[in-house]
Formats: C-alpha cells, structure tokens, sequence
C-alpha cells in the first residue's frame, strides 16, 4: 500500500512524463511541418516512449492501492527556434525527469518503501540512458554546425541514422 506523500510524488512524475509525451509530439508535428521528417519520426517516437513510461506509473500506482491521476496540461510550445533548440530543449526536458525521479527513489528510501524503490530502478536506468542519449545528439548536431539548410539536412539525415540504430523500448 502506498503512502499517500509517496502517491503524490508518483503522481506528480505521472504528469512529467505526459507532458514529456506531448512535448515530442508537439516537436514532432513541428518538424513535420518542416520537412525534416526523420527529427520527426524521432520525437514522435519518443511521445510514444514516454506514454509508455506514463502507462507504467499508472499500472503500479493503481495496482498498489493508490490513484493515479491523469493531469490536465498546459499545451507545450508549437513551434521551435531550430532544431538545435529543440534537442536542447528536449535534454534539459529529459534533465529535469532524472532529477524528479531521484527525488521520488531518496523518498522511497527514507520512508522505506522499498516496493517502490525497486519498481523505480528500471526509470533510474531509463533516464541515464535517455538523458546521455539527447545529449550525444546535441552533441552532435552542435559538430555538425547548423549554419545553413545544407547543415540543417545533413543534420537531419544523422538523426535518421540513429533512428536506424536507436533501441526501440518502452
């Protein structure tokens, strides 16, 4: 059974990890839009995975004798700068979600609740992976050196590849 402060916290990384899903969605239509189609499929494949992560939550939540919620959202940004801007949008995104569930396994180690520590070790590893995924592609990206639509479509072409390359998980 969850404590309800331990509830919370879960629901409240339930509503991070929606808004991450409509982020890259919103990111992905965008760059539609563009005509950069494999940033696209990109972000649409990671609305996808974070749904995915969401559904998880909402699974153990309701499961352990809590109630997840499904939070109402601001809609997030339409439209982007660059797609530079938007991968580093993206990876201060995929920042903050680490942050938060470390927040959620030091709680669980404080309160005790080891049920839930151990159900979180799998988004431990996720977010490292995640978060060191976004940041070798802006790393990238910045060496390719975006300065004109030649940058931007070879750019463009690089994310197709680790599209190519990229473990598809939930």
């Amino acid at each position: 059974m969850l404590t309800k402060k331990i509830e919370k916290t879960l629901n409240d990384q339930i509503t991070l990890e929606v808004y991450s899903s409509s982020l890259y969605l919103a990111m992905g239509s965008w760059f539609e839009t563009q005509r950069l189609l494999n940033s696209a499929q990109f972000f649409y494949r990671h609305s996808t995975s974070e749904r995915e992560h969401m559904m998880k939550l909402i699974a153990y939540v309701n499961r352990e004798g809590g109630h997840a919620r499904v939070p109402e959202l601001a809609a997030p940004p339409a439209s982007y700068k660059s797609l530079e801007a938007a991968l580093e949008m993206a990876l201060e995104n995929e920042k903050k979600v680490t942050k938060a569930i470390g927040a959620i396994v030091e709680l669980c180690l404080a309160t005790k609740d080891y049920g839930t520590f151990t159900f979180l070790q799998w988004y431990v590893a996720e977010q490292q992976e995640e978060e060191g995924y976004f940041q070798a592609i802006v790393d990238k990206i910045k060496m390719i050196g975006i300065k004109d639509s030649r940058g931007l479509f070879f750019a463009d072409k690089a994310i197709g590849k680790l599209l190519e390359t990229a473990p598809s998980k939930a």
